[in-house]
């Protein structure tokens, strides 16, 4: 196992690098900039690929360091076939990508600020696929909805844009803590922190009680992070962020988070029944709502949207099948899933940026003026469909070889299957082939003078399209690179794929046919087909897009009627709540749990002086009761606050009485000074029933304080903390006044939090004693003055 270097290290941090300078590279030096911020993500995918020959070797790379030992938790990376595989796409697609932006984004007056989210998206992206701990793998996976939100939200003067972007952000976010309660649960059964370790768990977590919950919420952040139904709305409606980053977001990044982390715990949650229901349930229903609900759609990029739904449902369902060569077959699928689909992307970017629409029921006749992009758009399509020579072949054949079994659940997933491809490849060849053949139409190109696109467009589809099918026609390079290595590593021991071009009578050819020939009939009647599904989905009524609305308007209504329950505007009713929750957290474990303490007995040893000061203690309290105004009280206060200070040094405590003195004389006269400038009289405005209630909760307070201390005191002593301060004290902090040392030096932040309460006390009652009343008083003043002596009457202060 080979060891991650400095410049590892440094190839992780080059997108976040580029997002840095990118702003004021585009201030300086324009659009062209693109080219160089290229060489970030560029520079990575040649530093990734240096490990390829390790990696097919059966090798894993690992890095990283410690950070909090007693937690188990670092800052590390592991690269095997999974995450480096995940790495190339990201780094060689954002390459592309960043080209692409430079192209379509020419002119955009904020293009540094977008380049600088492409860049921190893609540096997020790179990091959830090689992080090993759990902590990383978290932060970088919230990292990726937040820099999606950007993204998506870019263009924020629209409100569909804003909308899109915070749908996207809750339920993605939603989905993220849902993993982290699962990652705790995992670290919880296994005792490990590491991906690289949990791999070899499997037999643990499977034989938890624990189990479940733990699949479940893992799950949790998978199907809605790849939009898996019913959490598939959020991804169409990030098609309102630009074309490259639908493109991106489609094809290597964020949307394939989900399916990275259920390949990556395959060998740790799977191989169960749940397992293989679950998945392949949710992903072929996926599979079938994201292909019809694409066929609906006139937008190129909503057709594709809608697509890469349907995709990650088949990815999903292939992971959790469990049959042979499945996870052989969602590898394939998702390689070529990344090329296409990327590729497809950005000629619906080229489409539009050239004609100045992307409905495809107007668009036509673009294949004189676009050849290089029609070229692109056919390598794309040809893939999707799963037509030789492409890699979208090979993944096909793959999928149908795994699923093409004799049991009724391998007959009806097989089916779905092949629906779902069939309606794939009519909307491939829809995207590539509708808006380029036919009679151009003058009107489409009114105010637009319809050329190919820019270099910097038009490479990234075509050296994807091209990767696809040199893939293909060199299956076995690819194979040894990157199929078997990934494959490998999410089954968790050594498989080797060996899917080619070269075609075997057998029954996942005969699937194919049936597909091809099913997807050729839906194309032919294309415009029927859209009608009838349209119309089927209307008569269904609104879907989990609009449930989402409700949902937000149900949860702001919901928090405002308990803002307006627990933060009516009145201190009193705070103070109240207040209390009564203390009286039941002081109470409550008392009775229940049966921990109510020994009454303790009448010292009979007890001296006549401590007795008298008890007592005076006791006269202050009944004087703070019978007093007829807040100020007589306040004065009363200070009674018993200064008989327990004696008390504290009758019995060995001069440290602590002197803070007591201190304490009991600053909280009298500052509260008397406050006191002194507001009407005090009636003394309690306060019905008797109120009265008997707050009595009721006082001395519920005062009765569990006393328990709670009576209980304490029960407790044998332990003096560790004792021991410790004794023997440290002075070799340590130098202090020779133990409790001194205490306050200034181990309690030095709580004693510094004390400080900064009572200065900001202070100067709160500065402003109230600085208002005063005089005969000569503005007008101004005397309203003021009357007004907090109103809302004093009210009980609002």
């Amino acid at each position: 196992m080979q060891t991650i270097s400095s410049l590892t290290i440094l190839a992780m941090m080059l997108p976040f690098i580029g997002a840095l300078v990118a702003p004021p590279l585009i201030r300086r030096f324009g659009h062209n900039t693109a080219w160089v911020l290229a060489l970030f993500p560029a520079y990575a995918f040649y530093h990734f690929c240096q490990f390829l020959p390790t990696i097919a070797d059966g090798g894993a790379v690992t890095g990283g360091y410690v950070w909090v030992p007693s937690f188990n938790l670092s800052f590390s990376w592991f690269i095997d076939g999974l995450s480096l595989t995940f790495a190339l796409l990201i780094t060689g697609i954002g390459t592309l990508i960043v080209l692409y932006s430079g192209g379509y984004m020419k002119g955009h007056p904020e293009q540094g600020r977008f380049l600088c989210y492409i860049l921190l998206f893609m540096g997020a992206m790179l990091g959830l696929v090689l992080s090993d701990s759990f902590l990383m793998l978290f932060i970088y996976w919230e990292l990726t909805s937040i820099t999606s939100f950007l993204l998506i939200g870019f263009d924020h003067d629209r409100e569909a844009s804003r909308r899109a972007a915070l749908q996207a952000l809750v339920v993605t976010g939603g989905g993220g803590l849902c993993l982290l309660a699962g990652l705790i649960f995992l670290w919880n059964m296994t005792g490990v922190t590491q991906l690289s370790l949990l791999v070899h768990a499997g037999d643990v977590v499977r034989a938890s009680p624990f189990y479940m919950a733990a699949l479940l919420l893992v799950l949790g952040g998978a199907f809605t992070k790849s939009a898996q139904f019913p959490f598939h709305f959020w991804l169409p409606n990030a098609m309102e962020a630009p074309t490259p980053v639908s493109a991106f977001l489609h094809s290597a990044t964020m949307v394939k988070a989900g399916v990275y982390l259920l390949m990556r715990l395959n060998p740790t949650l799977g191989g169960t029944a749940v397992w293989e229901i679950l998945l392949p349930v949710f992903g072929g229903l996926t599979l079938l709502v994201g292909a019809v609900l694409a066929l609906r759609q006139t937008d190129l990029k909503q057709m594709l949207a809608y697509t890469t739904v349907a995709s990650l449902g088949l990815l999903v369902m292939m992971t959790g099948f469990g049959s042979e060569h499945a996870i052989a077959a969602a590898v394939l699928y998702l390689i070529a899933h990344a090329l296409f689909k990327g590729g497809l992307f950005m000629v619906a970017g080229l489409v539009d940026h050239e004609a100045g629409t992307r409905d495809v029921t107007v668009l036509r006749g673009l294949r004189a003026a676009m050849p290089i992009t029609f070229a692109a758009a056919l390598c794309g399509a040809v893939s999707m469909a799963g037509l030789p020579p492409f890699f979208g072949f090979l993944a096909k054949e793959e999928i149908y070889g795994a699923l093409a079994h004799g049991d009724l659940r391998a007959i009806v997933f097989t089916a779905v299957a092949v629906i779902g491809n069939a309606l794939m490849f009519v909307i491939g060849f829809a995207v590539a082939l509708k808006p380029f053949l036919g009679r151009p139409m003058d009107e489409i190109h009114e105010g637009h003078e319809v050329h190919e696109g820019p270099a910097l467009m038009w490479l990234g589809p075509l050296v994807l399209g091209l990767t696809a099918l040199f893939g293909a026609l060199f299956s076995g390079v690819s194979h040894a690179l990157f199929s078997t290595p990934m494959t490998s590593a999410i089954e968790g021991h050594v498989e080797e794929v060996t899917a080619s071009l070269i075609p075997h009578l057998n029954l996942p050819l005969l699937l194919s046919v049936v597909t091809v020939i099913l997807g050729i009939a839906l194309y032919l009647g294309l415009t029927t087909v859209r009608r009838e599904v349209d119309r089927f989905f209307v008569a269904l009524g609104p879907g989990p897009d609009r449930g989402f609305d409700h949902f937000v308007a149900g949860t702001v209504r919901f928090a405002y009627k308990v803002t307006a329950f627990v933060q009516p505007g009145k201190l009193d009713t705070y103070v109240t709540v207040t209390f009564m929750l203390l009286a039941i957290v002081l109470l409550v474990p008392l009775f229940v749990f049966g921990e109510l303490p020994d009454m303790p007995h009448w010292p009979v040893d007890a001296k006549f002086h401590e007795l008298t000061f008890l007592m005076i203690a006791v006269i202050g309290l009944f004087a703070v009761l019978l007093a007829k105004n807040r100020l007589t009280a306040i004065v009363s206060l200070g009674i018993q606050g200064f008989a327990v200070a004696v008390l504290f040094l009758l019995f060995g405590a001069p440290d602590l009485s002197f803070t007591q003195f201190m304490v009991e004389t600053l909280s009298v006269v500052i509260l008397a000074l406050v006191m002194t400038r507001l009407r005090l009289s009636p003394s309690d405005h306060r019905t008797r029933r109120q009265f008997l209630f707050d009595s009721t909760v006082a001395i519920a307070c005062g009765l569990g304080f006393t328990l709670m201390l009576l209980k304490t005191m029960q407790v044998p002593f332990n003096n560790a903390l004792t021991d410790f301060f004794n023997a440290y004290s002075k070799t340590i902090a130098h202090g020779a006044n133990v409790v001194n040392v205490i306050i200034v030096d181990f309690r030095g932040t709580d004693t510094l939090g004390e400080i900064s309460v009572v200065m900001i006390t202070g100067l709160a009652i500065l402003a109230l004693i600085r208002i005063r009343v005089t005969d000569v008083a503005a007008p101004q003043s005397r309203d003021k003055v009357e007004t907090i002596a109103e809302a004093e009457a009210e009980g609002k202060i």
